[in-house]
């Protein structure tokens, strides 16, 4: 088994290693063309995990096929250094995640679709200032708001639209607007039927429409709480296979430290 363990650790850090050229490339394909906002803010995060999956891959490959200890001990403390990153990255993704937590932190919560149904950290941190606003220019470039069709009121409220479009592109239903068309609402004389704040931010400008909104930060928190329960799921499987693989690296160390006394046991008899 341990002689088997250095074939595995090689196959699987030569597969390592292609998928950080691939991500490194890609980074760098984003770094030389303008691109949009959206693929702009890809260009670090890329090329960060590609390099540090470069060097990890590395220091795998030299340990494994080399069999040279200081590069498997290399490779195995970053091995466990990702295991304790992902435990706490998936009990953060958890908690911050939980609605009952938010409700804790915050008195605004309001039935649904308030902030103060998140939590603290998604309030702050993610849709402060400087990142809705980089959050808005995304969602500008890519036309969020075009695709929705309706020209008639009876037809756009049997629209069954997500509700990113729903909290950004439309101002509120109790806000009681006349429908014009898709993107296009005006105030009644008497104003709004309600003296929420979402009701005055609406403009018909394409550029702003509800992006400022508390009903469309919401909507975008609940897609964050959707997507990063997926990636909670997802690290508990990724946990799993990396703890494997540490496993597999041990096994790899005790061999290359055994070859190594071997070798030279060989060469002094």
């Amino acid at each position: 088994m341990a002689r088997v363990s250095n074939g595995i650790l090689t196959i699987i850090n030569l597969l390592t290693l292609v998928v950080s050229f691939c991500a490194i490339g890609l980074a760098l394909w984003y770094y030389l063309k303008i691109g949009s906002p959206c693929e702009r803010d890809l260009r670090m995060p890329l090329l960060v995990i590609g390099g540090a999956l470069l060097l990890v891959s590395m220091a795998g490959l030299m340990g494994a096929c080399c069999r040279v200890s200081f590069f498997m001990w290399l490779y195995l403390i970053a091995l466990f250094v990702m295991i304790v990153g992902l435990i706490a990255f998936t009990a953060f993704a958890i908690v911050v995640t939980n609605k009952g937590i938010g409700k804790a932190l915050s008195e605004n919560g309001v039935g649904n679709g308030k902030l103060g149904d998140y939590s603290w950290w998604l309030q702050n941190y993610v849709i402060n200032s400087d990142n809705w606003d980089r959050i808005k220019r995304c969602m500008i470039h890519v036309r969020l708001c075009d695709s929705i069709v309706g020209g008639l009121d009876i037809e756009f409220y049997k629209l069954n639209m997500p509700p990113i479009q729903s909290g950004c592109c439309k101002p509120p239903n109790y806000c009681g607007l006349e429908f014009k068309n898709a993107t296009t609402w005006t105030m009644p004389e008497k104003g709004p039927a309600v003296p929420d704040p979402d009701c005055k931010i609406w403009s018909n400008d394409p550029t702003k429409l509800c992006y400022n909104c508390e009903s469309c930060k919401t909507a975008f928190l609940d897609s964050i709480k959707r997507e990063w329960r997926m990636l909670a799921i997802i690290n508990t499987f990724i946990l799993i296979s990396v703890t494997i693989i540490y496993s597999i690296g041990c096994c790899a160390l005790r061999n290359n430290n055994n070859y190594g006394y071997t070798k030279y046991r060989n060469y002094y008899a």
